[in-house]
């Protein structure tokens, strides 16, 4: 998934942004690193915060597909208000800029040791009994489904949308309701 940009600013920094749901980074910066050391990042990612001054908040490795031998980089984002770290990866160049890519790390599929877990037959317990993993979104509506939520009520889930903004993302005045 595209959260985010980078491109090359007049001054010849490469300036961008990540945006998401719960994230916010309007203003974010790629510093190179200048380093020896073979497994040095190639740059900082830098943020500008509240008090407008640049601090470091990830840093981007660099790697080669293995498929097309493309050039991307690898790293993450962290800091002590995100839960956890975010990784992402930019594909691009420097002339046309960078595409910021998220994909969601998958869970339980390595051991204590970090290694890779081979998946077990016990893990098709929902394929076995012949059903499918995620029910189709026909049934959902259909007999059996779950009565919708009216406001104020709790314990129940609601697949109405129920927000504080318009279509167009103009906030609705509480109490005009």
């Amino acid at each position: 998934m595209n959260i985010g940009q980078f491109k090359r600013a007049d001054n010849g920094d490469l300036i961008g942004s990540i945006a998401s749901v719960t994230i916010d980074l309007p203003r974010l910066g790629l510093r190179p690193v200048r380093s020896d050391n073979d497994r040095a990042p190639a740059f900082e990612i830098m943020a500008l915060n509240v008090a407008r001054r640049w601090v470091v908040v990830g840093a981007l490795w660099e790697q080669k597909s293995n498929t097309n031998g493309e050039t991307f980089y690898q790293g993450r984002l962290e800091d002590p208000s995100f839960q956890n770290p975010l990784p992402i990866m930019l594909f691009g160049d420097d002339v046309d800029g960078f595409r910021v890519v998220w994909n969601r790390e998958e869970r339980g599929n390595r051991d204590m040791d970090g290694n890779r877990r081979r998946r077990n037959r016990s893990d098709n317990t929902a394929e076995e009994a012949g059903e499918p993993a995620i029910p189709p979104l026909s049934d959902m509506a259909g007999e059996g489904a779950a009565p919708r939520r009216q406001r104020g009520q709790r314990g129940q889930r609601s697949d109405a949308f129920e927000g504080n903004a318009t279509e167009t993302g103009k906030l609705i005045d509480a109490a005009a309701e």
